[in-house]
């Protein structure tokens, strides 16, 4: 470390002065003494010119606050029931959760109960997309109001795209993104085991 120390000037002063010059000076040269030998470390000067002096590094190519990388299973785009433009390449950089129903299936409304108690929760985190097939549009809307779904995004797929994009045969499936777009689950969950499954995903 580098010490600033006092100047003493010469000239006729106090023995007292005289006396405190004197010890400051053998102070000066123990601390020199300590400071020989090759395990001397450089000035903090010359260690923080480089640092402070140099340019920036060069940006990250995905930087904090850009867009999370879209994966193959988020790339598609659809319609929800009400006529909205969905594109799930919104969704990416989060876990997802894709649930394929049908307006007339009874399993789909036993488990539409939870999926309404919890999709509004997990909104942000891990968001719930209903993905309504097999059926008409006035039936699939009128599951929706029945069951309290309204909060939800839920996607019109009477033509099937989705369901056989994800290779979907049969009604309840949820099928589960991780953050990274891989599907870690695809198939039946009862209430209890999606609340489980989506708030270990949100944790």
């Amino acid at each position: 470390m580098r010490s600033s120390y006092p100047r003493t000037r010469p000239g006729g002063r106090p023995a007292v002065r005289l006396a405190v010059a004197a010890t400051l000076a053998g102070t000066l040269l123990a601390a020199s003494a300590c400071a020989v030998g090759p395990t001397t470390a450089q000035p903090a000067a010359e260690v923080a010119v480089p640092i402070a002096t140099s340019s920036p590094l060069p940006a990250e190519p995905t930087p904090t606050g850009a867009p999370a990388p879209v994966p193959d299973a988020l790339r598609f785009t659809a319609k929800t029931l009400d006529g909205t433009a969905f594109s799930a390449a919104a969704l990416a950089g989060r876990p997802v959760v894709l649930w394929f129903w049908a307006p007339w299936c009874a399993t789909c409304a036993s488990q539409a109960w939870t999926v309404a108690e919890i999709a509004p929760k997990y909104r942000d985190t891990v968001p719930i997309v209903g993905v309504a097939g097999l059926g008409e549009q006035k039936a699939m809307r009128s599951f929706v109001t029945e069951f309290e779904l309204g909060g939800t995004t839920q996607i019109d797929d009477r033509a099937g795209a989705l369901w056989r994009r994800f290779e979907i045969v049969e009604q309840s499936t949820f099928l589960i993104i991780d953050r990274e777009g891989k599907v870690v689950h695809q198939g039946f969950l009862d209430g209890e085991d999606l609340t489980r499954r989506v708030a270990a995903l949100a944790g």
